[in-house]
């Protein structure tokens, strides 16, 4: 069965991020911090987010002369949509997901079979 599209980790940090104030424009880079994604991984998503018109992306220029425009993203109301119902989906998902618990003990007597004896 294929994957729904727009719900890898990746993509819903992202969403996250933008959508605690969509109608605010936002910096690549400072999605990049918010987020821990990586620049490779980052523009890859913000550009097929934006081709299927669920960002609007606009180019900010610069007040200080010889720095290059910047560029800057935004939800779409679409995007807006979507972003609620993917990160609505994660969250239902984790919900009813059995809860991992922490390491168990080792078993008696197998404690230090790596380092040496038990």
């Amino acid at each position: 069965m294929p994957r729904t599209p727009h719900t890898s980790p990746q993509t819903l940090r992202l969403f996250e991020a933008l959508s605690t104030d969509p109608t605010r424009w936002r910096y690549g880079y400072d999605l990049s911090r918010e987020t821990g994604l990586a620049s490779g991984t980052l523009y890859p998503i913000l550009m097929r987010l934006a081709e299927q018109k669920l960002l609007d992306t606009d180019w900010e220029p610069s007040d200080e002369p010889g720095r290059p425009p910047r560029h800057t993203y935004r939800l779409t109301a679409d995007g807006v949509a979507l972003a609620e119902d993917r990160l609505a989906r994660r969250a239902a998902a984790e919900s009813t997901a059995p809860r991992r618990r922490g390491r168990s003990a080792p078993a008696p007597g197998t404690a230090n079979l790596i380092g040496g004896t038990a």
